[in-house]
C-alpha cells in the first residue's frame, strides 16, 4: 500500500517504503507520533472528567493555510514508532483512565493505526476508538476501518469550493466531505451514549467558524443536518486562532466575532438543530494547541 500511496484524496502515489514524502508530508514507512496523553479540550461527551486518550500524529493530507497544529501537520515534529509502540500507548493511556482512544489526523498511518488497534485489543483494549480527522477522506480508506472505529470526530470545512482551493488547495473538499460523511454515518449508525453520558458510538461533525465566513459555516450548517438531522451531532467552534502563516490573508488575520459566532449559533436554532455542541465564554481567547514535544510517545 505504500509503494503508492492512495490512502487520501490527493492520490500522490508517493512510495513511502523508500522515503518518498506524501502531499501528507511524511517520508518513509512507519508512524510518527508527536504527542500521546489525555486530552481534556474535546467535547464533553468525548473528554468527559477523565480525559480522551489522545494520540496526535505527524503529518495532514489537508494542511490548511490556517492550521491551528501547523507544527504536526506539516510534519515539522514527532518521532518516528512502530506498530507495536503504538499498540503499548493505546494500552497506556487506557491504563490512565481514559474514555477513548483518539487517533488525530490519522488518515494516512490507517493500515497501521488497524494493526496496533487489533494487537491492542488481543491484549484487553476495550475503548471506544475516536477517528479525528479533517472530513477530507476517501470512501475506500474509510471502508478499511468498519469494525475499527466507533466514533468519527470529523471536521467539515467547507461548503464553497473557493474557500476551499484557496485555503487548502483542496476544490473538491465539499464533494469529498459530503461522501466520507454518508459512509461515517453508515458504519456508526444511530448515536450511542454510555455512562455519564459517555459516547459509545455516532459522528460528530465539527465546524471551526472562519473570521469573515460565517455564509460558509452556515452552508455547513444546513446541509448536515437538513441530509441527516439527529443522527450526527454538531459542533459549532469559535475558537478560530490567526498564527503567523496567515498575517498575509487579512481576512483570516483577526480572530471570530462574539456577533459572527452568536449568528450562526442563532442559525442552527432557527434550523431546528437540538444536538449541537456550542462554546461560551472565553474560549475563543483561550490556547487549544498543545505542546508538541513527543509526550507519551
Amino acid at each position: 500500500m505504500m509503494q503508492k500511496c492512495t490512502l487520501c484524496p490527493r492520490n500522490c502515489n508517493a512510495n513511502r517504503n523508500v522515503g518518498e514524502k506524501g502531499v501528507c508530508g511524511v517520508e518513509g514507512p512507519g508512524i510518527v507520533g508527536a504527542r500521546a496523553a489525555l486530552h481534556m479540550w474535546e467535547e464533553p461527551c468525548i473528554s468527559g472528567e477523565n480525559g480522551s486518550g489522545t494520540v496526535f500524529f505527524s503529518g495532514c493530507s489537508l494542511r490548511c493555510i490556517y492550521c491551528q497544529n501547523y507544527e504536526i501537520a506539516h510534519a515539522k515534529r514527532g518521532k518516528r514508532i512502530t506498530v507495536e509502540r503504538l499498540s503499548e500507548i493505546f494500552l497506556e493511556l487506557a491504563g490512565k483512565g481514559a474514555n477513548n482512544i483518539n487517533l488525530v489526523t490519522p488518515t494516512h498511518y490507517t493500515p497501521e493505526i488497524i494493526q496496533a488497534v487489533s494487537r491492542a485489543k488481543k491484549q484487553g483494549l476495550n475503548l471506544p476508538i475516536v477517528y479525528n480527522c479533517s472530513g477530507y477522506e476517501k470512501v475506500e480508506t474509510l471502508e478499511m476501518l468498519d469494525g475499527i472505529v466507533d466514533i468519527y470526530l470529523t471536521d467539515f470545512k467547507y461548503m464553497e469550493e473557493e474557500a476551499a482551493a484557496k485555503y487548502s488547495k483542496a476544490p473538491d473538499y465539499p464533494e469529498v466531505a459530503k461522501r466520507a460523511l454518508k459512509e461515517m454515518v453508515f458504519q456508526t449508525g444511530e448515536p450511542l451514549f454510555g455512562e455519564e453520558g459517555m459516547m459509545k458510538k455516532g459522528v460528530i461533525v465539527r465546524h471551526l467558524l472562519l473570521p469573515n465566513h460565517l455564509r460558509n459555516g452556515k452552508k455547513v450548517v444546513k446541509y448536515v443536518y437538513e441530509t441527516y438531522g439527529d443522527k450526527v451531532y454538531l459542533s459549532l467552534m469559535n475558537q478560530y486562532t490567526p498564527l503567523p502563516q496567515v498575517k498575509h490573508i487579512p481576512e483570516l488575520n483577526r480572530r471570530v466575532t462574539e456577533r459572527e459566532y452568536e449568528k450562526l449559533v442563532d442559525y442552527a436554532i432557527e434550523l431546528g438543530v437540538e444536538h449541537a455542541f456550542i462554546q461560551e465564554g472565553e474560549t475563543a481567547k483561550e490556547s487549544f494547541i498543545p505542546d508538541f514535544g513527543c509526550e507519551g510517545i
